[in-house]
């Protein structure tokens, strides 16, 4: 049985993040954005106390994009899924499994939201950062690791929330996982950044290495294909072999707007290095136009969903339209991860493919990076994007003392070659060795005294 527990505290910190260079997907360019910083307390039954954390960028544009709403709207509209988020969490006042807490509140919580004009990815932002701070505080409590304690389903995540699949599906699929050792890089190409020569894309000063690089999309095809042609060329010049995804942000606007990309990518002859090492498109079209949107033919260059996942049917939604794939990113729910990785290693028996990818939203160095590390790792994803230790310079705001403090507890993972301490890239991968330690990936928190409180969020309208 997993062990039982009740909140007795939630809080929340934020910290500025200053970007080296600006980031430009979608719709928006981002120098600068807060992190967030989550800290609970929890009473496990029959043990005694412990507290957890987790940490997320609070990114605008991304889990709402609606264009009347500016980047510090969409902001405060995450603050606000937190603050719902705890006061739903902090209600259920028994003994509940760490899973029993999520689910008995997520519905509550997407409802609460949407009175609030808060739409379904923004609000289970709140939910997904407290139950990984759970999660840990939990781990800490029992004296296991993240992938020791998931393998024995340490949560209590059954299917109540995916009837689609058995509750044997999911804890026989927990019991399986071998975490993966070694995590590829897949290294971001933002709209805005360097494609050639020094700074470009085959830089290794630039790409640490990476033999997997994401490339964002604008919506328009021929310019699209006129920067991938480029970058192409430039990646052809690495000296060794390499993938590459796509990923368009919603901003492809329609099914004919992706034919013409698609067209391209499949008879322009400038197009072979990108279209011959090509795994998948991620989130071509928006959220509301891709449930309405069957791929057909199109679904053979293979699709997957993020911004669209933002409910526990989106993927089974999704794969009834022609996608074969689907995101991970704990700030989207790490249950839901699980989840999913379970459906698409129960649909992939029956000999089509389905997978879960790993797709970063620009991880900082610290909590944040680790447990998401952690979470591809579980699931068996051997490469993953990660863009937050080239957008920002190492741990950026961080004091320096915390910096040292992740640094010597998890020595596999930063190093400091003069500049500052930084992610450890060896050879294109992470190293998951130190991650395998007491609690949610994690041997050190925050120094909680150098966070400010959350900020209280403004009505979208003020």
């Amino acid at each position: 049985m997993a062990p039982r527990l009740k909140l007795r505290d939630i809080a929340f910190f934020e910290r500025p993040v200053h970007f080296a260079r600006p980031f430009r997907f979608g719709a928006i360019t981002l120098h600068a954005t807060p992190q967030l910083f989550v800290r609970v307390e929890i009473e496990v039954e029959g043990r005694g106390t412990a507290v957890g954390a987790s940490a997320e960028l609070l990114v605008p544009k991304w889990f709402d994009k609606r264009p009347e709403l500016s980047p510090a709207q969409t902001v405060d509209g995450l603050r606000r899924s937190l603050q719902i988020a705890r006061g739903l969490y902090l209600a259920r006042t028994g003994f509940l499994t760490a899973f029993d807490l999520h689910a008995s509140c997520i519905g509550a919580q997407v409802a609460t939201c949407a009175k609030k004009n808060i739409p379904p990815l923004a609000a289970a932002y709140g939910p997904a950062e407290i139950d990984k701070a759970v999660l840990d505080a939990l781990l800490r409590d029992v004296e296991t690791s993240f992938f020791d304690g998931m393998a024995g389903n340490i949560a209590g995540i059954d299917a109540r929330l995916s009837p689609d699949l058995k509750e044997t599906d999911i804890t026989t699929f927990l019991a399986g996982r071998k975490p993966l050792p070694r995590v590829a890089i897949r290294h971001t190409v933002g709209l805005d950044d360097t494609v050639e020569g020094r700074g470009g894309v085959a830089d290794s000063h630039e790409n640490a290495g990476a033999s997997y690089f994401k490339l964002k999309l604008s919506g328009d095809p021929a310019a699209d294909a006129a920067r991938l042609a480029r970058i192409g060329k430039e990646l052809d010049t690495l000296g060794h072999g390499y993938k590459v995804t796509l990923d368009a942000n919603e901003q492809y606007a329609d099914l004919a707007a992706l034919q013409a990309l698609i067209d391209r990518l499949d008879r322009d002859p400038g197009l072979g290095p990108i279209a011959s090492r090509l795994l998948y498109v991620e989130q071509p079209m928006p959220r509301d136009i891709t449930r309405q949107s069957p791929l057909g033919s199109l679904a053979a260059r293979g699709f997957i969903i993020d911004e669209a996942d933002d409910s526990y049917d989106a993927f089974p939604a999704a794969r009834a339209l022609g996608y074969h794939g689907i995101s991970s990113k704990s700030c989207k729910g790490l249950y839901k991860s699980v989840v999913n990785a379970t459906r698409a290693a129960k649909w992939s028996a029956g000999g089509e493919t389905f997978f879960v990818t790993g797709e970063d939203l620009t991880c900082q160095a610290g909590l944040a990076v680790q447990q998401d590390l952690a979470l591809g790792a579980f699931l068996g994803i051997a490469h993953a994007e990660r863009n937050g230790h080239h957008y920002v310079d190492g741990f950026g705001d961080t004091p320096a003392a915390e910096a040292a403090a992740f640094a010597a507890a998890h020595p596999d993972l930063y190093a400091d070659a003069g500049q500052g301490i930084r992610l450890s890239i060896h050879n294109g991968d992470l190293l998951t060795g130190s991650l395998n330690a007491t609690g949610f990936a994690t041997s050190v928190h925050p120094d909680w005294s150098a966070l400010r409180p959350l900020e209280q969020p403004k009505s979208p309208w003020e």
